[in-house]
């Protein structure tokens, strides 16, 4: 007689965790439960795209395979934020050249190679002369020579083909428009309806933003802080005592910043966030040719790997995952490239190259406690009392 034969969720040595982000590569939900037995630890479900609908039949696939392999998972709803965007040109594009002048106005009606409708009112008032702005991930840039109340005067640096409602970046300008727009505050009220684990609040740039948030969310789920913005780096500190986690989210960040500020910035980030005791997560283009390609480059792997030596709590996908070719072979490979780092002899020496330094608590003198008898003996777990949850935190901030 035949015998249906059903999978199992093996155990999981290792620690650092694996995000997967959810998209039209994986929303079906076979797909879901292979990348969750390739290794996926949490699933992130971009609102940026899609409607509730489509979200709810994710959030059911997901917590019906916790109940088939009885192990929890975490749901992590990413909010859009605010993004800054360009009106619309005749035609849908136009060619910005080097040297010429370039104009943002208030006039709904179409743009052409000289000027065009930024639809932010706020951005008027706080752009100086001199200060930068991108288009499209940085593809076309522009320096501001005159800003008024009814346009911003700017010259074409970088030119190139502008296309309808791109992205415009100001690095240089601290944006006041809040962190949540109203889409956010109905997609996070959705979330929260799902019964969301984590809640991620993109752009962030000042400690308001995430109290803003946090009196939204309040108890109902854990709030992640989103550093894609400069501003947010000045801010760092106060950011994260009030977030429960971060995110150091390259795609923005590099393209506000040179590509080469960003590595500082990240070893930075994470090793504030260790020193909270407050998770962090490591994001965007880790395994970025396994969008197209069933195998990542050596420099990605080395790049995961950097991530996990540092002592990141998660590294996430996102297109490899969402939209690539590959998301269970871009998953498999994060897994392999993770177990391999934890099993390396010098792993917890590089690890503790950040220091956590001990806070005159009782919280703090139990977690430096626990690691030294963990180290001494090779406890295989540690069990601890706590009523907040603070003392646990600060044992896992240990590792």
């Amino acid at each position: 007689m035949a015998v249906a034969v059903t999978e199992t969720l093996p155990p999981r040595s290792r620690k650092v965790k694996i995000l997967a982000t959810l998209g039209p590569a994986s929303s079906d939900p076979k797909m879901i439960r292979k990348l969750m037995l390739a290794g996926a630890d949490a699933f992130r479900i971009n609102m940026s795209h899609g409607d509730h609908e489509t979200k709810t039949k994710l959030v059911d696939a997901i917590r019906a395979l916790e109940k088939e392999f009885h192990r929890p998972s975490t749901i992590l709803f990413d909010l859009q934020g605010p993004k800054l965007r360009v009106g619309h040109f005749e035609g849908g594009r136009t060619m910005l050249v080097k040297g010429k002048r370039f104009i943002f106005d208030h006039d709904e009606k179409a743009g052409d190679s000289s000027r065009v409708q930024l639809p932010h009112a706020e951005l008027f008032e706080s752009v100086k002369p001199g200060a930068r702005i991108l288009i499209d991930d940085g593809k076309v840039r522009l320096n501001v020579l005159e800003a008024g109340e009814g346009q911003i005067v700017s010259e074409v640096r970088v030119g190139g083909v502008v296309s309808d409602n791109k992205g415009v970046n100001v690095p240089d300008v601290v944006v006041p428009i809040p962190a949540l727009t109203e889409k956010d505050r109905e997609d996070l009220q959705f979330a929260l309806d799902q019964r969301a684990d984590w809640i991620a609040l993109s752009f962030v740039q000042r400690p308001e933003d995430v109290a803003e948030a946090r009196s939204l969310i309040g108890e109902r789920a854990a709030l992640l802080a989103k550093i894609e913005k400069p501003a947010a780096i000045d801010r760092l500190n106060d950011i994260i005592a009030l977030a429960d986690a971060v995110m150091v989210a390259r795609g923005d960040l590099g393209v506000e910043l040179p590509p080469e500020a960003v590595p500082p910035l990240q070893n930075k980030i994470v090793a504030c966030a260790r020193q909270f005791g407050k998770p962090v997560v490591v994001a965007t283009q880790m395994l970025e040719s396994m969008v197209t390609s069933p195998t990542p480059t050596r420099a990605e792997v080395s790049d995961v790997a950097t991530a996990i030596y540092d002592g990141a709590d998660a590294v996430m996908l996102s297109a490899e995952s969402a939209t690539g070719q590959y998301p269970y072979e871009s998953v498999q490979m994060m897994d392999r490239i993770a177990n391999s780092v934890e099993r390396d002899p010098s792993y917890q020496a590089r690890i503790h190259f950040t220091q956590t330094r001990l806070e005159p608590t009782t919280a703090d003198a139990l977690a430096g406690s626990a690691r030294q008898i963990a180290q001494t003996v090779s406890a295989t777990a540690m069990v601890c009392y706590t009523s907040s949850g603070a003392t646990a935190r600060r044992i896992a901030r240990e590792r």
